[in-house]
């Protein structure tokens, strides 16, 4: 059964009625109502009546939660562990050691409130609003005074790298590993490419792009630099860096024919990822990626074998790292195969779904 906020976007579900309304943070009108939106972004009182409703109609054995923190919020846990349901919840995020998810200050990686410090975002102001911050905060220790998460049986880590991080706030032993998946039988490696390199993803700061479009500069060869994407800095980096082709937002086909013909791709986050999708889709058409060494990206390039890695932030080790794969086509092959090897073996789709009937089983078992 599906349980979630309404939205046009949606899929088609028999469950639609138990769906709370959409909620817009943005747009609440009048102190009333920005009081009202400001507690049902902590306690969706909405969310806790519906889902009560929908499990005593429907009595399932395990609810498996996502992203469920600002719309159906953590209220709901306790509802569904009242109900005799084992829960499972899909970290995707910083979320629980950083109350508002991105683990950064600025552009600047930042873990100070290690999942208990969540004071923090108000004494540094690094949402750039004290109102944002202040409920970022009391949010985070309501839930904390609440122990809504201490009623989560599992949590699924999809890298290793956050498990390692979250398990500050939760115990270790209650945090299983369990990677992203992608069906490889959607993908059929290229592993010629047309000779151009790729960025595909976010524009923004803690991405890595300006880092990019700079070693793009430094670079020896004349090899192109196609980006596909937008955000908060699409305009000014469309005229800062006229060398690099700019191809805006691409899906579907048109974006697995852009990824298929690359040379190679490049991941250059600055902030923590967790199991990377661009770094999976790019190794399941035989693309070699050169990822910065942050987050959960090690853990899926191979230093040397599958791509490169390099320091975040680091302009001339990206640029020299670009210059290799640019020049040399048979290392792009070699490095190309062994990731494709690599993602079948470790991040195939069928593998995933293996491993979390597994954990279904042996959490009703």
């Amino acid at each position: 059964m599906d349980f979630s906020m309404q939205d046009p976007r949606n899929w088609d579900s028999p469950y639609s009625d138990y769906f709370i309304e959409n909620i817009n943070y943005k747009s609440a009108g009048g102190m009333g109502g920005k009081i009202k939106t400001a507690f049902s972004f902590i306690h969706s009182t909405e969310a806790v009546k519906k889902l009560k409703k929908l499990v005593e109609k429907e009595r399932p054995d395990i609810a498996h939660l996502h992203n469920i923190y600002h719309q159906l919020t953590p209220a709901i846990i306790p509802v569904l562990k009242k109900n005799g349901v084992k829960v499972v919840l899909t970290l995707h995020d910083c979320k629980l050691i950083c109350p508002s998810y991105l683990a950064l200050r600025d552009t600047r990686i930042c873990i100070e409130c290690k999942g208990k410090y969540f004071y923090k975002p108000i004494m540094t102001n690094c949402q750039k609003s004290r109102t944002q911050a202040l409920l970022l905060a009391v949010e985070a220790y309501w839930h904390k005074w609440r122990g809504s998460y201490d009623e989560v049986d599992i949590f699924l880590s999809p890298s290793k790298f956050l498990a390692e991080l979250v398990a500050k706030r939760i115990p270790a032993e209650k945090i299983a590993i369990l990677h992203n998946g992608i069906d490889c039988k959607e993908y059929q490696p290229n592993y010629s490419g047309n000779g151009y390199a790729l960025y595909f993803g976010r524009l923004s700061a803690e991405k890595g792009i300006e880092t990019l479009l700079a070693a793009h500069g430094k670079m020896e060869s004349n090899l192109p630099l196609k980006v596909v994407g937008t955000g908060p800095l699409a305009e000014k980096l469309r005229i800062s860096h006229p060398a690099a082709e700019f191809l805006g937002y691409k899906s579907g086909q048109e974006l697995k024919d852009i990824v298929a013909n690359a040379a190679f791709v490049v991941v250059p986050s600055e902030c923590y990822e967790n199991c990377s999708m661009v770094v999976l889709e790019s190794m399941a058409f035989g693309k070699p990626v050169i990822g910065s060494r942050i987050g959960g990206i090690p853990e899926q390039i191979e230093n040397d074998k599958t791509g490169f890695l390099f320091e975040a932030g680091n302009v001339e080790e990206l640029a020299r790292k670009m210059n290799i794969l640019a020049v040399d086509q048979q290392l792009r092959i070699t490095m190309g195969q062994a990731g494709r090897k690599k993602l079948e073996s470790e991040y195939s789709l069928s593998g995933h779904c293996r491993q979390l009937v597994s954990i279904y089983k042996e959490l009703t078992g």
